[in-house]
């Protein structure tokens, strides 16, 4: 049985009615390893738990704090498709013309049918690159680009699907600059997370530093076990090239965080991931900000992709840009529930049927994408409607 660990005070508000929730954050502490960590809910677009706990360093000499950010992975990819969601809305992206028209470089290689919507559902073909890259060359926003542009799929576009780990946010990136003129960071910045009060950033400035968690990955590169030869081939280009992807401990590093990458490093609040799927559970409005009309998130959250998955290998469910939920990953206990795991197990998902948005944030990782800390947060969530 592992041992009992120390419950740090439990910070912030919520509402009686969820008092299960802080206690399942408080056994996150007690039984499972939690360091620090925030959960963050709204019914209705209203925030009813906004709680706090921990520590933000591996040493335990910062509290977490009501402002501290850290980085939660993939469900900033969610936030690019948002992005580019956003265009589709304003009618300047057409979700099944070719990605070619907006990035004719992309054509190149046999991808000039390649939609946006297959780049949005994981069908693109593209979830890594074959030539070897330079160390930290996902720093280079037009290195990564231009070899994206240049790559050849893996597979023939639209015909299945695979996780596109750290390409998709590049993708995605790339369709928003060549539309707005902007970076994806500049943006989401300017078009979701400012008009919204969410302290969510793509490319953070080091004024923001000492609001910044440690995330407490090891820097063992990820252990890829498979029988098949062409399968291994792929996941290594997926998760080791470039080199520095295998080096877990630069996620705390400065040159990381200032970085714009979509896939990889969205730094946030639980509250700034709730308050931006509260806008989804909505029908796209919240507070006198419209982000989309509810036929575009409809679209957005209808099953594009599911079943066997190439990259993760295990089956997957996507909309555009979206996990949906499934019984390996429920997000809940309705069936239209939609958002994204990060990596260890951060979470931000909105369930429309509740008009309920729900975020989860930590910098000690779980062995998986769902994991007891994340599932026991949603339990309690459920368990209090």
């Amino acid at each position: 049985m592992a041992p009992v660990a120390d419950v740090p005070e439990i910070r912030g508000s919520c509402d009686e009615r969820f008092a299960e929730v802080r206690s399942a954050l408080a056994r996150n502490f007690r039984d499972h390893g939690e360091v620090g960590a925030a959960v963050a809910i709204t019914i209705e677009g209203r925030l009813v738990v906004d709680l706090w706990a921990g520590w933000a360093d591996r040493i335990r000499t910062r509290p977490w704090q009501r402002d501290t950010l850290v980085n939660v992975f993939s469900v900033g990819k969610a936030m690019a498709a948002l992005s580019l969601l956003v265009l589709v809305e304003r009618g300047r992206v057409d979700l099944d013309a070719p990605a070619a028209r907006y990035w004719p470089e992309f054509a190149a290689r046999g991808k000039s049918e390649v939609t946006v919507h297959m780049l949005l559902c994981h069908r693109a073909g593209l979830p890594a690159i074959r030539r070897s890259l330079p160390r930290f060359a996902m720093y280079d926003w037009e290195l990564m680009t231009s070899a994206l542009a240049a790559e050849e799929p893996w597979w023939e576009p639209g015909r299945t699907h695979g996780y596109h780990v750290n390409t998709f946010g590049f993708l995605i990136g790339e369709i928003v600059r060549r539309v707005s003129g902007e970076s994806i960071g500049a943006f989401f910045r300017r078009e979701v997370a400012a008009p919204l009060g969410a302290d969510f950033h793509f490319g953070i400035g080091p004024e923001h530093d000492q609001r910044i968690a440690d995330y407490l990955f090891g820097d063992e590169p990820p252990e890829m076990v498979d029988d098949d030869d062409e399968r291994q081939f792929l996941l290594r280009h997926v998760y080791l090239n470039p080199p520095g992807l295998s080096g877990f401990g630069t996620v705390n590093t400065r040159a990381w965080r200032a970085a714009e990458m979509p896939s990889t490093n969205g730094h946030a609040s639980a509250r700034a991931v709730a308050r931006i799927y509260s806008v989804l559970a909505c029908g796209g409005a919240i507070d006198g900000v419209r982000l989309l009309r509810t036929e575009t998130i409809e679209r957005a959250i209808a099953e594009a992709s599911s079943g066997p998955d190439l990259v993760l290998r295990r089956p997957s469910r996507f909309g555009l840009g979206f996990q949906l939920t499934q019984p390996e990953r429920p997000l809940g206990t309705n069936p239209r529930s939609f958002g994204h795991f990060g990596a260890g197990g951060s979470l931000g998902f909105a369930d429309p049927d509740a008009q309920l948005a729900f975020a989860y944030t930590m910098n000690q990782p779980g062995p998986r994408w769902q994991n007891p800390r994340n599932r026991g947060l949603i339990d309690a969530v459920y368990a209090s409607l």
